[in-house]
Parts: C-alpha cells; sequence; structure tokens
C-alpha cells in the first residue's frame, strides 16, 4: 500500500470518530450504560476519577488491539487505523477534559472564538442531568447557533 494512504486513513479515521463518539454517547451512554455515566452530569463530583472515565478504556481497547495487529508483521493498514482512534483520544482528553470540564488546569482562560463555542454547547449538554432530553452529543463538531454572543 502506499505510503500516503497511511496518512489519510489516519485523518479520515480521526474524523470519522467524532460520528462514532457521537452515537455512543447519545445511545450508549445515554442508553443502557448510563450506570457509568450519570456521575458525569453530576454537578460537584468530589473524586478525581468518575465511572465515566471507564469509557476511555472501551474506547483505548480497539485501539490497542488494531496496533498490536497492524504492526505483527510489518506495518499494515490497522495500525494507522488504531492511530487515528488514539488521536482523537487525545484531542478528546484534551477538548473534554482539559478544556471544558477543567479536571486538569491547563487552559483555563481562551478568547478563541470556536473554543468558547465549543465550551458554551457542552454546558447546554450537561444543563440536562438526567439521560433523557439531552443535545450537543459530539466533541469537535459544533453547530454555528453556539456561535453567536
Amino acid at each position: 500500500m502506499s505510503l500516503l494512504v497511511y496518512p489519510l486513513v489516519t485523518v479520515l479515521v480521526f474524523c470519522f470518530m467524532e460520528a462514532v463518539t457521537w452515537c455512543t454517547h447519545k445511545y450508549v451512554m445515554h442508553g443502557f450504560m448510563w450506570y457509568f455515566h450519570e456521575d458525569h452530569h453530576r454537578p460537584g463530583y468530589p473524586h478525581v476519577f468518575e465511572k465515566n472515565d471507564f469509557f476511555f478504556v472501551i474506547f483505548a481497547t480497539p485501539s490497542i488491539l488494531l496496533f498490536y495487529f497492524g504492526a505483527y508483521n510489518g506495518l499494515n493498514v490497522l495500525f494507522f487505523i488504531g492511530l487515528g482512534i488514539l488521536m482523537y483520544g487525545i484531542a478528546y482528553f484534551l477538548v473534554h477534559d482539559v478544556l471544558i470540564h477543567q479536571r486538569f488546569k491547563w487552559f483555563k482562560n481562551t478568547k478563541n472564538k470556536y473554543l468558547r463555542g465549543l465550551r458554551k454547547a457542552h454546558k447546554i449538554h450537561h444543563k440536562h442531568l438526567g439521560k433523557e432530553s439531552g443535545e450537543c452529543f459530539g466533541m469537535l463538531y459544533v453547530p454555528r447557533k453556539y456561535f453567536k454572543i
């Protein structure tokens, strides 16, 4: 396979992960696995870790397996699919846990319009404390209405 295809696969998988995240968040986290996600919607959670952090393990597992099988007999496309998932996981951590929820105080004050829209959309998502009536289930894609001041 051409070496140009591998970076393209990684970027496409990264982009596709936004749709996977949206569907997983709406139908799994706010559905049959609400038990693990519920504490994430409770204000003032007192512990360092949440049950919701279990989803990092769920998303990391396919990436780890793809790295393994993608490097087993020399690099193949599976490795780069795993890399796209890993890169999305890193972006998710930086945007969701660091920027939005401030679990780490690295980027407290931002004037960036996109990042402010992201925060606003996520605040709207957390306005709903139950698993029903949610909105804004994605992470990096933000509807245009959240960029208006």
